[in-house]
């Protein structure tokens, strides 16, 4: 039997095969609420045009409003043979009011149909993903506030670099954070286009108001041409890399954790609220959520290079491999508010050891730049000069084994004559993060001033 919504063309209906691998339903089930929110809006619009009548308009309105009821309740009967969201829908839609259904459709191709609805849910999408980045901030603005004091190591190439302090390493996620929230908002504005109107691929002769129904969903306008409407998805596109380089910030954050939490390590510290233990050993406390998190960041940036290769070859307008583009973004739009609240969660939990981080902060010799800034700054040596005389006195220190501002005075004279005792007010983890006081540097007071203003800003 052929397919009633399309099916005249057809004498009988698909091998097995071919409704398995042709349905859809499966996955774009989870744009209901979009595509009945479409419907309502592209009824009242052929009513308001004259296109059908009112009393059709409003028996349409009604229908729709019971089947949201009834999939919200969990008591609508999603059929696979009917391969879509819109063909269940509808179909179900003929069942309660009758003929009337039948009209819904005029004007109006799946094409454009499921570009609306998909644009609408990723655009809901991208509002609640911004919500979690705003209180991942809020989360790390406050721990950072609390932190502000605390000293820190500070690593490149994950060796001792300079001290800095644990406020100002958070601080650094809450721009990140900021930056991925400001891709998500200019993806955003760009989907928010309407392609309601623009039928399969060419428009339509029936004399539509395309602005009504974008108004009543919220878009800013409807789109300017229908090839493009149908054949884009651009906007799933930039979703995703926004996804993926959001998920990669995350991924950055959660590597730290799981190091900074290992015993080797030490510098912070995670409750039995966010790990998981052994089935074998008992002493074992793992950063599973963590790793979790870093794990995720591959399936997010993997459905943002899968649905690249499915558009890469495509001529306009719209082709069945397009069908492709949602249950990727669906999975990594899921995957990726998980992380982002798993992360809000662990930062709220972490708490830092402190006198560790202190300890850590003067190994390695992590002054030795302040020890190169003090003897340009105050003999007037050149930087490089500087420089090369500071790495014979790390080695002195280094072969004597203790930390620069214990090696006796004498041995740095005896590198660099005119050095004085003055030398040892720089040399400390405490003195070289107050030095700090550059804008964007990791000064105490300038991380206080940082999280306050970014708290003040995330609760405005």
């Amino acid at each position: 039997m052929s397919n009633k919504m399309w099916g005249g063309r057809f004498g009988s209906g698909p091998d097995p095969i071919m409704e398995e691998i042709n349905a859809s339903i499966d996955f774009d089930r989870h744009l209901y609420r979009q595509d009945i929110a479409a419907s309502k809006a592209h009824a009242a619009m052929l009513a308001k045009t004259g296109i059908i009548s009112a009393q059709d308009a409003k028996r349409i309105a009604h229908g729709l409003d019971t089947i949201l009821s009834e999939i919200e309740a969990g008591k609508f009967k999603f059929k696979r043979a009917l391969e879509d969201i819109h063909m269940n829908v509808e179909s179900r839609l003929g069942e309660l009011i009758g003929p009337a259904a039948g009209r819904l459709h005029t004007a109006r191709s799946r094409n454009d149909q499921v570009a609306t609805d998909f644009r609408l849910w990723v655009r809901d999408a991208i509002d609640g993903i911004d919500a979690a980045l705003a209180a991942y901030q809020r989360a790390l603005a406050a721990k950072a506030l609390d932190h502000a004091d605390t000293v820190m190591p500070g690593f490149t190439h994950l060796q001792t670099a300079q001290p800095v302090t644990f406020g100002h390493h958070l601080l650094a996620y809450v721009e990140m954070a900021a930056r991925d929230r400001g891709r998500f908002a200019d993806a955003r504005e760009r989907l928010n286009e309407s392609p309601l109107g623009s039928g399969a691929l060419a428009g339509t002769s029936f004399p539509l108001d395309r602005a009504m129904p974008a108004k009543a969903l919220g878009f800013a306008r409807p789109t300017a041409n229908s090839l493009d409407a149908v054949a884009d998805r651009d906007f799933v596109l930039e979703t995703l890399s926004a996804c993926a380089i959001a998920a990669v910030h995350l991924s950055r954050f959660a590597e730290e954790i799981v190091l900074w939490s290992s015993p080797l390590v030490g510098l912070i510290k995670l409750s039995d609220a966010f790990t998981t233990g052994s089935s074998m050993m008992p002493q074992k406390r793992n950063p599973d959520a963590a790793e979790l998190v870093r794990a995720r960041s591959g399936r997010i940036v993997g459905a943002l290079t899968s649905l690249l290769m499915v558009m890469k070859g495509l001529p306009l307008a719209y082709q069945k491999d397009m069908q492709e583009d949602k249950k990727g973004a669906i999975d990594a739009v899921g995957a990726l508010l998980l992380s982002i609240k798993a992360m809000t969660g662990m930062v709220h939990d972490m708490e830092p050891d402190v006198v560790r981080m202190r300890q850590a902060a003067g190994e390695g010799y992590a002054t030795a730049t302040d020890l190169a800034d003090w003897l340009t700054r105050t003999l007037k040596l050149p930087f490089r000069e500087a420089h090369h005389l500071t790495g014979r006195i790390v080695a002195e220190a280094a072969a004597a084994g203790v930390p620069l501002d214990k090696l006796p005075l004498p041995i740095m004279q005896a590198i660099e004559p005119r050095i004085t005792k003055a030398v040892f007010g720089v040399l400390s983890a405490d003195a070289s993060v107050k030095s700090r006081t550059v804008y964007g540097g990791t000064a105490p007071k300038n991380v206080r001033a940082a999280a306050k203003r970014w708290l003040k800003r995330l609760k405005a």
